[in-house]
């Protein structure tokens, strides 16, 4: 039963998204956007991507296609085997094609919309808090001002230059909290103090956000297999990799392994922060994967390695597959012009999830039949004044430099630095949660123990339908897209 307050607000929203033609799409549109109504499809073809449209809602979908402006199938790219030095095949779901140029536009929009449709968030009165580690708070800004509502994003203030300046010119508050990646405790920190001096605000935090686990079961797992089924022939999807961050991405491996039993999932972490490997903490410059804790959303039962990666290994890679020298030496040892194109799309802790996934793949001794799955969350976009850097610390790129790189860190990976986990190692890595989140986040143990069960995430994404269903009828009661077809009529 919802109570009075809550119908008001439920009712600003509605009025909003009535007087601003905001839809709000279903998860069952963002994996299949053929299903979406013709007036708005017609109506994206026309839009930037980018645009500060509420129409753009409807591009959190894999399927974006950027040449027509429509939609295709899901946007992957295979890394081949000159590149991995491994017989598996290897394939990333692209984010670069997303809103914002990262998949986090998703996952914000999973944490969002869920309280926008019930009554928990007023877009008239409220301000959205996105503390994050990158690009989950540009998400959060980006739904926010297609819902126009005003929004606060919270990231460390060593994070690239690229980030502050898309924040500042989308209109952003920003609060930069102390520290790198790594420091996860001081963003919050500064959630509390915001809870507890500002009224209007409404912090929608990742790392305990069942919204955002939710996102990445429902759209990014599904976009899995909807590419496995394209390309697999009679291969196997063998494994899903994801950086821990938030752990939302490791929910698409949930979703997976639930469809297929024999797939592995393994969580990537920074070899200078290893929390999961060896409860380690530190400084690292894979950007995006906020560590020295345990995601409350990461369904730690089902996680079936840990692989650490050496944030100079992505550094060094980094330059390799944006410098001309590399494109030289990659193309030197048989690397497609096709794939030299398509290696900018991966960013930093894109290369992460490669490391990886190269990592899994050698320790399980798998072959051209598996084909392992991963996210290349954002692109080199992110990361131009990162390589400014490195040319002024290090140098210019050179041909040694690179035929270096290309035999160390992708030839020459190894199976160090990770760890098969055992029932008793993901016990020990869900138990890790206590000291974040019972002793300083205010939840119970009762609530920790509730999340070994694997019938809570059973029932968790038993949801999924039922928030559709709520998606719907609160457009329906809304009337925008009668709204939408009234513009398209009368232009």
């Amino acid at each position: 039963m919802t109570s009075p307050d809550t119908d008001q607000i439920r009712q600003r929203a509605l009025d909003r998204c009535r007087e601003r033609g905001i839809l709000i799409p279903t998860f069952a549109q963002m994996r299949d956007p053929a299903t979406i109504d013709p007036a708005v499809s017609s109506a994206l073809t026309s839009l930037d991507m980018d645009a500060i449209d509420p129409l753009n809602l409807f591009r959190i979908t894999w399927r974006n296609d950027v040449a027509s402006g429509g939609f295709g199938n899901v946007n992957a790219i295979e890394i081949p085997s000159a590149v991995t030095g491994v017989p598996a095949r290897i394939v990333g779901l692209v984010g670069r094609h997303f809103p914002t140029g990262a998949h986090k536009v998703g996952a914000a929009f999973g944490c969002l919309v869920p309280r926008l449709i019930s009554g928990q968030f007023d877009p008239t009165s409220h301000k959205a808090v996105w503390p994050s580690t990158g690009n989950y708070c540009r998400g959060g800004a980006f739904d926010s001002a297609l819902l126009g509502c005003d929004s606060l994003a919270i990231l460390p203030e060593e994070m690239s230059r690229e980030r502050f300046r898309w924040l500042d010119e989308i209109g952003a508050e920003i609060l930069a909290t102390p520290g790198s990646e790594s420091n996860v405790k001081e963003i919050f920190d500064a959630c509390r103090e915001i809870a507890r001096t500002r009224p209007e605000a409404v912090i929608f935090n990742q790392f305990d956000e069942f919204g955002n686990y939710l996102w990445h079961y429902g759209v990014t797992g599904p976009a899995v297999r909807s590419v496995w089924e394209c390309i697999g022939g009679d291969s196997r999807i063998a494994a899903w990799v994801g950086a821990t961050g938030s752990a939302g991405t490791l929910a698409a491996g949930d979703y997976l392994k639930r469809h297929f039993p024999e797939c592995r999932i393994t969580a990537a972490e920074a070899l200078q922060c290893p929390t999961l490997l060896s409860v380690g903490f530190g400084a690292h410059r894979i950007e995006g994967i906020g560590d020295k804790h345990v995601p409350w959303i990461h369904n730690a039962r089902n996680t079936d390695m840990v692989a650490a990666i050496d944030d100079e290994a992505t550094m060094r890679l980094l330059r390799l597959f944006n410098e001309p020298a590399g494109s030289e030496e990659l193309s030197r040892c048989g690397v497609t012009d096709e794939t030299l194109a398509s290696l900018p799309l991966l960013g930093i802790s894109s290369i992460c999830n490669l490391l990886a996934a190269i990592k899994t793949a050698r320790y399980y001794e798998m072959d051209s039949n598996d084909i392992l799955f991963t996210s290349f969350t954002d692109s080199v976009n992110m990361y131009e004044t990162r390589l400014e850097e490195l040319r002024e610390e290090r140098g210019a790129y050179t041909a040694v430099n690179a035929a270096g790189h290309y035999e160390r860190y992708l030839m020459g990976t190894t199976t160090d630095h990770l760890q098969e986990l055992r029932f008793t190692d993901r016990k020990r890595i869900h138990n890790l949660k206590y000291f974040t989140w019972v002793e300083q986040q205010g939840k119970s143990v009762e609530e920790l123990d509730a999340l070994w069960s694997p019938a809570f995430w059973t029932d968790l994404v038993g949801q999924l339908d039922e928030w559709d269903e709520r998606i719907a009828t609160f457009n329906s009661d809304s009337g925008a897209l009668d709204v939408i077809r009234a513009r398209q009529e009368n232009p």
